[in-house]
């Protein structure tokens, strides 16, 4: 027998959890089925003539372009996008409440002189620019595990590099976005220390960003030029990692509260299900870290377009609030600028997963911000200095985004997949969680939640989530992930590139 989710009293459409053949009839709807519908696709509850609103989560996931029938699958063919006003009730639903925790939840971290705390103890040695790429890995190669068994408190040599650095114009926002990233990166907890390496003719010069990051004794720096070339670079950089080494290995795990926790929230590789397992679970996981005192950064701007108004009615002040809508209005104009739409997200893979519109994506991406206050919005890779939900702008597309919250201060990333994605984050643990059973034991190797005992009735979501909180916990102190097990995390470092190139 099929099984069919309706989310909301008022919704139009229900999900359908496992597939529905065509003239099927569903008892505990009392509808035989018009069409076939696939697993995590929807079917109409009712006719919907053209040009209905059609709701699912009790919200507006789009208009029908053509009438759908009874027992109808609802989808690209017959559902799009259309403008409507939102009532944004700013400031409705917050709390006021201040974050002020007693909760002496702990985990092991690495506690930092600046009174950050580490989830992870590594060396990074971080390239300026394209052109200093090569002579980094080279360095970072070098640190293989025969010789970091010598270093049993590091978690490694990590090198991070990238395509840009150079090209661009020295001043202006594209330049100081950069500027952020290197030096949220270079003083990031996770790092022990860093060797900024650069080629020494570059637009994001090495002596700019050591004064940006307040030149702790923390970062080393050497240019390529000024060593005398890439043999002679790579050369000292190896004898420099190695003084590093010495430091970090002193780096001990302590026990430390909750409230040091800064976790990234991402989605990726989503289906109709990470609206109803992973990521509202998640949500209940951010919900017990704000209780804690610790703080969330929900992202990926285009994905929350449609559903900014639930974030809006948290808003812990009319400015906050403000500020989000400006950032809504910026991707609506970058979009229109590029000839392109906010609903060409959600991708080809999402829309295979039963997701249809960017409406209904940012529905169920928005829940993995839990149920508290908003309580700032910050710009890309802006340091995140208040604590509870925050928000940053950024893309929706995973590594850009990823970097700018590990810029921002993550020292952990939980990532909701339905898909199947098998992102990494160094220098920052990213923990993936399956929103379907059938992927978890898919990709098993890959994944390190199963959701999926939400679709299938094994758990509830206020479960769910508090298990997330637990392996959060046990992660922040030490556990690895499955994609650190693999040694992935390096090739994900991806700052956001605006402006011109030139």
């Amino acid at each position: 027998m099929a099984q069919l989710l309706k989310l909301g009293s008022n919704d139009d459409v229900a999900v359908a959890l496992t597939s529905v053949a065509q003239g099927e009839f569903i008892p505990e709807l009392e509808l035989t089925a018009a069409s076939e519908v696939p697993a995590g696709h929807k079917l109409a509850l009712h006719p919907l003539p053209c040009g209905h609103a059609v709701r699912k989560f009790n919200q507006i996931i789009g208009f029908a372009t053509q009438p759908i029938a009874a027992g109808e699958h609802v989808h690209t063919h017959n559902l799009a996008v259309a403008e409507f006003k939102r009532d944004y009730a700013i400031g409705a639903e917050a709390s006021g409440s201040q974050i002020v925790s007693t909760d002496e939840t702990t985990f092991l971290g690495f506690e930092r002189a600046d009174g950050r705390v580490g989830t992870r103890n590594y060396v990074g040695v971080l390239t300026t620019v394209n052109c200093s790429a090569t002579v980094a890995r080279r360095i970072a190669a070098h640190f293989t595990p025969e010789v970091l068994r010598s270093y049993p408190n590091v978690d490694g040599v990590v090198a991070l590099t990238h395509g840009t650095g150079c090209g661009i114009a020295s001043h202006g926002e594209p330049a100081d976005l950069l500027r952020r990233v290197f030096t949220g990166y270079a003083t990031h907890p996770n790092f022990a220390s860093v060797l900024l390496l650069g080629l020494g003719c570059e637009t994001n010069q090495v002596d700019r960003l050591v004064e940006l990051a307040g030149a702790p004794d923390s970062i080393r720096t050497a240019n390529i030029q000024e060593e005398g070339g890439t043999t002679e670079s790579i050369k000292n950089g190896i004898a420099t990692v190695y003084e590093m080494l010495d430091r970090a290995s002193l780096a001990v795990r302590t026990p430390v509260t909750a409230s040091h926790l800064v976790v990234g929230l991402q989605c990726g590789g989503s289906d109709s299900y990470s609206g109803i397992s992973a990521n509202p679970a998640l949500g209940v996981a951010v919900d017990h870290l704000v209780r804690s005192g610790g703080t969330a950064i929900l992202s990926e701007t285009p994905e929350i377009y449609g559903a900014e108004h639930l974030l809006t009615r948290r808003a812990s002040s009319a400015e906050v609030a403000e500020r989000l809508l400006q950032r809504i209005s910026w991707w609506e104009n970058y979009t229109a600028q590029h000839e392109a739409s906010m609903d060409n997200n959600p991708q080809p893979g999402n829309k295979t997963g039963g997701l249809t519109t960017i409406l209904e994506k940012s529905l169920g991406a928005v829940s993995k911000g839990g149920s508290t206050d908003l309580r700032e919005v910050y710009r890309y890779a802006e340091p995140v200095r208040e604590r509870g939900l925050v928000f940053m702008d950024s893309p929706g597309f995973d590594p850009v985004s990823a970097t700018g919250q590990v810029a921002a201060g993550a020292n952990l990333i939980c990532f909701t997949t339905g898909r199947g994605s098998v992102f990494g984050c160094k220098p920052t643990p990213s923990i993936k969680i399956a929103s379907n059973t059938a992927l978890f034991r898919r990709m098993q190797d890959d994944m390190d939640i199963n959701c999926g005992s939400v679709i299938d009735g094994d758990q509830t979501v206020e479960k769910a989530g508090a298990a997330i909180f637990k392996e959060i916990l046990e992660i922040a102190s030490g556990k690895p992930t499955r994609s650190e097990i693999h040694g992935f995390g390096e090739e994900e470092f991806q700052p956001w590139v605006l402006g011109a190139t030139l």
